[in-house]
């Protein structure tokens, strides 16, 4: 879920070995060491817990777990533990209304109007395939007036699909449906709604029936309200997620957002001027961004849909049929972002919640797949939490890649 815009134990067996000279394998020690180092400099510099899962598709996947010394006192973190994965969900969402596109239920250029009729204004000038690669026109209820107390958790409301609709402005400055690409969670809300309508089911029965259940997702489901469901793997537990208090947010949100004093996430106070957010309700989301998953879970989903196990390869091409969008580092598709990277392109999607950010991509055959997930959102966006950020997650990129990793990633 873009907010803004937008395993096991941890590798204590790694050695201090020296990086990879370029040339050398990406599948090393002295790389998974490197990745190490990288996790825990992330961690200690705004990223607070990091978890980090390298699959090469070789059966032998890379799993880190590393956090910042304070955070222990709430929660040792290990590669297993269950993440809000915030808008990766709508790839799960895409992957499902276009499995109802190959059953001809639903069709690309089926309006909105067709579908739920009255509650999207233009909603007859904006098509399915305009709400999966964010095109239609909508804007983005996220930080409108209303909801911004539901999204810090000041306000205790459960929203409903329609209801955030309905509070849904036009994208500044407004564009006609089809012209430009923009991230809106609305978007998905009303995907949602068509799906359960062409269906007859619920968004939840259909993620399990036809995603998590036949791919053996025991760690992943739908959120419904703030609880975590511990599910049929009770050993598993949550990462705890943070964010920083009203003064530090408001001064990360200066350049886009001005933010009333006082506005805030609300949680217990933690070291650094954080505060805990692992109890905000996030159900809000649903179709945008509601599902609770693990690292392990979510490489296994987008591998099975990258190598075309979920989709039928007309449905697939659609889905990776981009449009420009540099913002998210290449282009998207139908619920499905292309990443450029310094190492090769790479497939997948973003997340972020209240205390939870993510990104998870394969390579284009569905053969190897990474995850970064971070347990925190906004705290990732000031200067140097940013840099050691994006340098773990480039070397991570790289080394599932089967590449080495950037030589001016700041490793030692």
């Amino acid at each position: 879920m873009a907010l803004t815009t937008c395993l096991g134990a941890a590798l204590a067996s790694c050695s201090d070995e020296a990086e990879p000279a370029a040339g050398q394998s990406a599948a090393s020690p002295a790389a998974d060491a490197r990745l190490a180092r990288l996790a825990q400099q992330a961690a200690d510099t705004g990223s607070l817990g990091v978890i980090v899962r390298v699959d090469t598709g070789d059966g032998k996947p890379v799993e880190i777990a590393k956090q910042a010394a304070w955070t222990k006192d709430d929660h040792r973190l290990a590669v297993g533990d269950r993440f809000r994965v915030g808008s990766n969900t709508k790839t799960v969402t895409a992957t499902l209304v276009l499995q109802q596109v190959a059953q001809q239920r639903i069709s690309l250029d089926d309006t909105v109007e067709k579908w739920l009729p009255g509650l999207v204004e233009g909603g007859e000038h904006i098509t399915v395939r305009m709400l999966l690669n964010h095109t239609s026109g909508l804007g983005d209820f996220l930080l409108t007036p209303q909801f911004l107390p539901s999204l810090t958790g000041q306000e205790k409301r459960t929203w409903t699909p329609r209801e955030l609709l309905a509070i849904t402005p036009q994208q500044g400055p407004p564009t006609e449906p089809g012209e430009t690409y923009s991230y809106s969670n609305a978007n998905y809300e009303a995907l949602g709604l068509i799906l359960e309508k062409a269906t007859g089911s619920s968004l939840a029965e259909l993620i399990e029936q036809k995603i998590t259940k036949p791919l053996g997702m025991k760690d992943s489901y739908l959120a419904t309200d703030a609880e975590w469901d511990t599910g049929e793997n009770s050993d598993n537990e949550h990462v705890t997620g943070y964010e920083p208090d009203a003064a530090r947010l408001k001064k990360i949100l200066s350049a886009t957002v001005d933010l009333p004093d006082g506005v805030g996430f609300v949680g217990a106070d933690r070291p650094g001027h954080n505060v805990d957010t692992s109890a905000i309700d996030p159900s809000w989301s649903w179709a945008a961004g509601g599902m609770v998953s693990t690292a392990a879970d979510w490489q296994t989903f987008l591998t099975a849909l990258n190598s075309g196990e979920l989709l039928p390869e007309p449905q697939l091409k659609h889905m990776r049929t981009t449009v420009d969008a540099p913002e998210e580092g290449g282009g998207y598709g139908l619920g499905l972002m292309r990443v450029d990277t310094v190492c090769g392109t790479v497939w997948g999607h973003t997340g972020g919640l209240p205390g939870y950010s993510s990104e998870i991509y394969t390579d284009a055959t569905g053969t190897r797949s990474v995850a970064v997930f971070t347990s925190t959102n906004f705290g990732i966006k000031e200067e140097k939490a940013a840099t050691a950020n994006k340098a773990l997650v480039e070397a991570a990129t790289c080394q599932m890649l089967g590449k080495p990793q950037p030589a001016h990633s700041p490793a030692g």
